[in-house]
Parts: structure tokens; sequence; C-alpha cells
């Protein structure tokens, strides 16, 4: 095993996989840029190393898996996102294709932000305890890390529309129940359970394991490319939403600890 420390993230070598570990517990390991950076760079080590045949990433801590994007680097003007790969997306990961299976260990809650990073994962192993959801509405907001798309395909309609439409969490035990989700673990296993399930699969044949990838996702030339519609339509929506007067109130009214007023404008 080796590990080298990174300011936001903690990469390690088990063996053949690549265990990623969000490593900002004090802000519930929401993203910044340096966290953007060293996932980013991370994920492309490993779909340049051939001993590298799976990908684990988790969050620091007992917590939160990831909060998401943090408000504070956004309200002080930060970039979040990897400063020399923007196609990277939302934590150098939601948008980086990467021919290796990649596996969320789901510790905590993963809400807005932390879903998002879930729902980029190939397979999702979570704890008990574990929440998922994305309450953007609740802020004025939609999910524009690919969770709105997403979810809707990884979900029956029905089911991602509620959790869409109400911004409420779904438990661990219902997003297996639902598919969302491989397994749900006890607390503080979950780690250990998703390298377990990692080395079911690098013992198979890594180049057949990576085509059978790129075929199930509709891959071409590295890019999913059912994925270019929603990133298009997300990224439209999203820009038109960051000019209304009920975007900036719902993270003012989060700031003051308050219910949000809405204007519909």
């Amino acid at each position: 095993m080796t590990e080298e420390g990174t300011l936001g993230a903690i990469v390690e070598k088990r063996g053949n996989v690549l265990l990623i570990t969000i490593n900002r517990p004090e802000a519930r390991n929401a993203v910044n840029s340096s966290v953007s950076i060293a996932v980013g760079d991370a994920l492309e080590q490993a779909q340049n190393d051939p001993e590298i045949r799976a990908v684990v990433i988790t969050g620091s801590g007992d917590k939160s898996f990831c909060a998401g994007a943090d408000l504070k680097a956004i309200s002080r003007g930060e970039n979040l996102f990897h400063p020399d790969h923007p196609e990277y997306g939302f934590a150098g990961y939601v948008s980086h294709f990467i021919d290796k299976p990649t596996i969320a260990a789901v510790n905590g809650t993963a809400l807005g932000g932390g879903t998002e990073l879930a729902l980029a994962s190939d397979l999702i192993v979570a704890e008990e305890s574990a929440k998922f959801g994305l309450p953007e509405v609740k802020r004025g907001l939609i999910a524009g890390a690919g969770g709105v798309f997403r979810i809707a395909e990884q979900l029956p309609r029905k089911v991602a529309n509620e959790l869409l439409f109400t911004g409420e969490p779904m438990s661990s035990a219902d997003a297996l129940r639902w598919g969302l989700i491989n397994q749900v673990v006890p607390d503080g296993t979950v780690v250990d359970a998703a390298l377990k399930l990692a080395e079911r699969i690098t013992g198979n044949a890594p180049l057949a394991v990576q085509a059978s990838k790129r075929v199930a996702y509709g891959v071409d030339d590295g890019v999913i490319t059912a994925d270019k519609d929603g990133w298009k339509r997300t990224n439209r929506e999203f820009s038109t939403l960051l000019q209304t007067e009920d975007a900036k109130e719902g993270p003012l009214a989060f700031a003051q600890k308050r219910q949000p007023v809405w204007k519909a404008r």
C-alpha cells in the first residue's frame, strides 16, 4: 500500500484498486478547488496506470461522504473546478469518464453534490446511516452537476420526480429498494465493503471489463454520448436560474437561518 497526501484528497493504492478519500472532514468534505484538483488528477492517474483496475471514492470521517459544493469558497469567488481541466466537471469527477469501474463508498450524508458524485459512479456501497438527496430546489437552484438527468435515468420516474421536486432525502434502505445503490453495510465498514466489491472486479480480465463499461455507457472517444444533451440542458437552465431573484433569496435565507420567500421571478 502506498499513500500520497494532498490538500483535497488522500490517494492510496490498494493492490489493483485506487482508493480516493476526499479529505476535508472539517468542512464535511465539501468540494473546493483543492478537492477537484486532487480527485481529477487521481482519476487520470487511474486511467493511465495499467495496474489500476478499479477506483473507490469515499469521504474522510464518519459524518459526511460529501456535502456538495463549498458555499464559503463560492462566496469568496473561488473556482471550484480543476483549473487546468474544467471539462472534468464538479469535484474533477462528474463528467470525467474513465474506463476503469468506479465505486462510491458512501459514509454518512451525501446531499446535493455528494449524491451527484455517487450518481456519477458505476457502483455504490452505502452505510446504513447514509442519506441521498438533491435539495437544490430548496435554495432556488437545480442539481447542476448531472444530478437531475442522472437520477431520472437511475430511478423509476415517479421516485426520481419526488426527490427532485421535494428536495427531500432518501435513506440508504430506500435507495437499495429502488436499485439506486448496490449494497447497504453497517456504519464504519463501507470502505472495506467497497474494496471487497472492487476485488470481485479486478480478478477479471481488465481490458474486457473496460470494453464492457464503454459499451454499456455508449462511449465514443471517451465521452458518454447520451449525456451530451443532459449537460447542455442543465447548463442552460442553471445559467437562467442564476439570474433570478429566487436564486439569490435561497442562499440568503439559508445564511440568515430563515424560510425563503419565493417570488417566482
